[in-house]
């Protein structure tokens, strides 16, 4: 077996129509043999596996090093899904860019069409993005976001941000069975094969003073005090790990997204992340505020886990699951066989996934 790690560089651009017209009818074959064989809600697991769904990109044949797997892999399977929710009890929205945005009109769409409260989903959905955009500051912007669920409320997100600085891609896995907190450590998994240093880590478990602070301070002090206390901090000397600068700061627009939240009462941090107007400014804002006035400080810790490829045999980034990955190839190696597909797209399917395994 062949393993190892991958750098993910950050590709511009879209996937070739010639090839995504061959992805689709693979994707959707291959997710129709699981949910016969397996489940709809076995399906929404795999695809929650960072590994399992690198594998599948890298068998509907897309460049198998390039962020533009997430993008193009669930763009497949969405399309080669499509008008069949009734039949598989699946359901995808979103997508890439200006799709992202519409996530919330397809899941209430949903809703309305099938007869099930959207509301849950939808929320799950935008906080699932505020989490990864502003509670978790890790330098890598969102474009694309994927919210996938089943008649049965069980949901996974699959979200990928970019870093421009660097070109890198990082991806974000979540799968509702596991959320116990929107606001503490809620992903199944953090995709990225470098580590960045400055990170302002909000849902760490270390960081649950900070978050119980920063609600503290919207309710208690006035914007007013909170935005004065905010420009003392520029003129101390902070540790490396608050670089700040008041030209990044908008003070009056501060003010007024203070104003609206303490007029909202947020109970705790998850219904202040979720107010309208918050973002990472204001985060940031108010953890340093909290630490110049309370001395605790938040998690700095990067919480990216996983490399894209699947492991190394010397245990770095983290050790071959050969049990779990072997029972996926085989999945997949099934699904390939079972398809509807011609001669030769089976062969170069089962080849892409021989190479992918290290197999002859």
């Amino acid at each position: 077996m062949k393993v190892g790690t991958a750098q993910l560089p950050l590709h511009f651009g879209s996937a070739p129509k010639w090839l995504f017209e061959r992805m689709v009818p693979l994707a959707r074959q291959i997710a129709l043999y699981i949910i016969e064989d397996f489940g709809v809600s076995d399906l929404l697991y795999k695809l929650s596996d960072p590994f399992w769904f690198q594998a599948l990109g890298c068998v509907l044949g897309f460049d198998w090093h390039s962020s533009g797997l997430t993008t193009t892999t669930t763009g497949a399977l969405k399309e080669g899904l499509k008008g069949l929710e009734k039949e598989t009890g699946f359901f995808m929205a979103g997508g890439k860019g200006a799709t992202s945005r519409k996530t919330p009109h397809e899941i209430e769409a949903f809703g309305q069409q099938y007869g099930f409260d959207a509301a849950p989903l939808v929320y799950a959905s935008k906080m699932s993005a505020k989490v990864d955009s502003s509670a978790l500051q890790d330098g890598y912007q969102l474009y694309h976001h994927n919210f996938i669920f089943t008649d049965q409320g069980k949901w996974i997100v699959i979200q990928q941000g970019m870093n421009e600085k660097n070109k890198m891609a990082r991806r974000y896995h979540w799968i509702s069975e596991t959320v116990k907190s929107f606001v503490e450590e809620p992903q199944n998994a953090i995709c990225c094969d470098r580590k960045e240093t400055a990170v302002l880590n909000l849902i760490a478990s270390q960081s649950q003073g900070i978050r119980k602070l920063e609600t503290k301070l919207v309710n208690e002090i006035s914007p007013a005090g909170l935005v004065s206390h905010f420009q003392k901090i520029d003129t101390l000397k902070l540790p490396f790990h608050h670089p700040i600068y008041a030209e990044d700061f908008d003070l009056g627009r501060l003010k007024k997204i203070l104003q609206f939240v303490k007029e909202t009462k947020p109970q705790d941090f998850e219904a202040l992340l979720s107010a309208k107007g918050v973002g990472p400014k204001t985060l940031r804002a108010l953890s340093l505020i909290a630490e110049l006035i309370y001395g605790q400080a938040p998690s700095f810790r990067d919480p990216a886990r996983f490399a894209f490829a699947h492991g190394g045999k010397d245990g770095y980034p983290f050790p071959v699951e050969r049990t779990t990955y072997d029972a996926s190839i085989g999945v997949l190696e099934k699904a390939v066989r079972w398809a509807k597909l011609g001669y030769y797209e089976e062969k170069r399917a089962l080849k892409r996934l021989h190479q992918l395994t290290g197999k002859t």
